[in-house]
């Protein structure tokens, strides 16, 4: 067994262990030394994720839905479980809330009872489509709680507001990570984000989905430094709770990022524009001074080298 940096192994729990963010999570703890149980109701999640990891002593895999409680015995949990493309969670909205909120209180009551720390994934989708640029912590946000996309953009928000509630009202040793676009090896073909939208298109010769005049922006982080930045944040003090971005500050319009996939897979596809959906964010871009100081983070992959990583794992795939 690897030895963990501190020479201290943990049990570690990871919700949405399954799922693209999650599987490269439970590789990097593992690989750390540690002792990790998934957890995921492979809603988004996937079996092929984590298959590689499944033969592992150091590695456990419970099907479940956090939406219900569960009772096991771990140090830290990392609360991840949640579909995050507008696809997935505006398929079942009603779902999407109750994951968010239902599950955010039984993984809070899981850590008071056992005295776990716990790590919470929210998102930039908790600033709306923000007035105030590039969006730091302080900002409050600006977000339609009746629109499509408020099952997502609410249920986290009311997250966050729960993670600070037990901090104040139970002591709890809680993280609150507001994370922007991540993109990366294992994220679905079917997901409806833009890199992989964009990526199968590509790689099949079809047009690429450009929605509105495609001027509106974004911020990629590669997911091997949005993983560096959650393992850094679990291990800060517990005075330290955030909320904190996690992202990419170097922008990118959705126009630019279309021909630049197009360029890096010579695919002779072309753009094709469609109405902008409702409530659709004109900016995002994280101001990731507060990562940095408390982290001594800040991401390493440039946007093409990430890019690269990524059609090679869907070209692999024969998207």
């Amino acid at each position: 067994m690897n030895t963990p940096a501190n020479g201290v192994p943990r049990r570690v729990l990871v919700t949405g262990g399954a799922g693209f963010l999650g599987s490269h999570l439970c590789e990097r703890l593992v690989a750390a030394g540690h002792e990790v149980l998934c957890v995921d109701n492979f809603y988004t999640g996937q079996r092929a994720n984590i298959a590689h990891l499944q033969r592992h002593p150091n590695f456990e895999l419970l099907r479940h839905d956090v939406t219900f409680p569960l009772y096991v015995e771990v140090d830290e949990i990392y609360n991840l479980a949640c579909p995050a493309s507008p696809r997935h969670y505006q398929h079942d909205p009603v779902q999407t809330v109750k994951t968010s909120v239902h599950g955010a209180i039984n993984m809070l009551g899981l850590a008071k009872r056992v005295g776990a720390r716990i790590l919470q994934a929210s998102t930039s989708e908790v600033y709306g489509d923000p007035v105030e640029h590039p969006q730091p912590e302080r900002y409050w946000g600006h977000v339609n709680p009746i629109g499509p996309r408020a099952c997502y953009d609410e249920g986290k928000r009311c997250a966050e507001t729960l993670f600070f509630d037990y901090r104040r009202q139970h002591g709890l040793r809680v993280k609150v990570a507001r994370i922007f676009n991540t993109y990366g090896p294992r994220m679905r073909p079917d997901d409806g984000r833009v890199v992989s939208n964009f990526v199968v298109q590509a790689l099949r010769g079809e047009p690429l989905t450009v929605y509105g005049d495609g001027a509106q922006t974004r911020s990629f982080c590669y997911v091997d430094d949005l993983v560096e930045a959650l393992v850094r944040f679990m291990e800060t003090p517990d005075d330290c709770a955030g909320p904190l971005n996690l992202g990419n500050p170097a922008e990118c319009s959705m126009r630019e990022l279309a021909e630049k996939i197009i360029l890096l897979t010579g695919s002779r596809s072309r753009l094709t524009y469609r109405p902008l959906p409702a409530n659709d964010p004109a900016r995002r871009c994280p101001d990731i001074g507060q990562a940095n100081e408390a982290l001594g983070w800040q991401p390493r992959v440039e946007l093409d080298a990430g890019l690269q990583r990524t059609i090679a794992y869907f070209a692999e795939r024969s998207c």
